[in-house]
């Protein structure tokens, strides 16, 4: 095994390179992993030692430190929470890439919050976030988002459901999205696929990518957000209610820039903005929807 200091060394050892480090069995690493004796990371299902603690935890006094996350949101886009993190001037760094991107990096300890919508069979983000096996962990609510077809105003009366896209030019979000994820089941309901679609070879990475696609003549339609449909003067066919939610680490919701973000939410220009954009209901936000054990 290579050094600690050695340039080209691992950020993360498996549990076999932790068993011949501690000179144990496999088996005694995965006890210690357990009990949260030993500093690791569940990364996409896999366990892993981050190298840096690992062997700041042998030569110290044997407690785990558990390393402060960055201040940075990962996850889905929102444009209201977007318009929030600026205007409050919380100091949130927003890397949004889509929920499934932001539950990677958040599990990673990458991100100290993640934005996430994953439609589940019974339900909205729970499910997901329970099995990543995180600890120190709370799911936050944030909004519920009215979603549907973003269409041209011309093209309104033409493409009124999911059915009526065959064939169609739709703005595609990327793989991972919780709007990816939502358009395959919908597909799925209507005997569709997106082979029965002209997609589009671009992925829309943001709500206002998806909407300006459909604004500049690029795409037919695309799985958007009433507040996007007002912002580009776009038609807006309702489909469903979606719950967007902040899975954050509970050390981190109480630092400054989370802490002044929920405050401002409570703020009657956060309101008024949140009335402005439309689409958007805020009864449940800053309550906690699921703890981790």
């Amino acid at each position: 095994m290579l050094p600690e200091n050695e340039p080209s060394a691992p950020q993360f050892l498996t549990t076999k390179e932790v068993a011949d480090l501690l000179r144990v069995k496999e088996r005694k690493v995965y006890d210690l992993a357990a009990a949260d004796e030993i500093p690791h990371r569940r990364i996409t299902g896999k366990l892993l030692f981050p190298s840096v603690e690992l062997h700041a935890w042998i030569e110290g006094s044997g407690e785990i430190k558990p390393a402060v996350r960055p201040d940075v949101l990962a996850g889905s886009h929102d444009p209201l929470l977007d318009w929030a993190i600026r205007a409050c001037g919380c100091g949130l760094a927003t890397l949004c890439n889509g929920s499934r991107d932001g539950l990677i990096k958040f599990e990673a300890g990458t991100a100290a919050l993640a934005g996430i919508h994953l439609p589940e069979e019974n339900g909205w983000n729970i499910a997901s976030v329970e099995t990543l096996g995180v600890s120190d962990t709370v799911l936050i609510a944030w909004a519920v988002r009215k979603r549907g077809l973003l269409v041209s105003t011309d093209d309104e009366a033409s493409v009124p459901s999911i059915a009526s896209l065959r064939g169609k030019r739709f703005a595609m979000r990327q793989p991972g999205a919780g709007a990816a994820l939502l358009f395959s089941r919908l597909l799925d309901d209507e005997g569709l696929s997106e082979n029965d679609l002209a997609c589009s070879k671009d992925y829309a990475h943001t709500e206002n990518e998806a909407a300006a696609m459909v604004a500049a003549g690029e795409a037919d339609a695309a799985l958007g957000l009433q507040s996007m449909a007002r912002q580009f003067k776009l038609a807006f066919i309702p489909l469903i209610d979606e719950r967007f939610d902040l899975l954050i680490d509970r050390r981190s919701f109480f630092t400054a820039p989370v802490q002044t973000l929920f405050a401002f939410a409570r703020s009657q220009d956060f309101q008024d903005k949140a009335e402005a954009l439309g689409g958007y209901s805020l009864e449940e936000t800053g309550t906690v929807r699921w703890l981790s054990a």
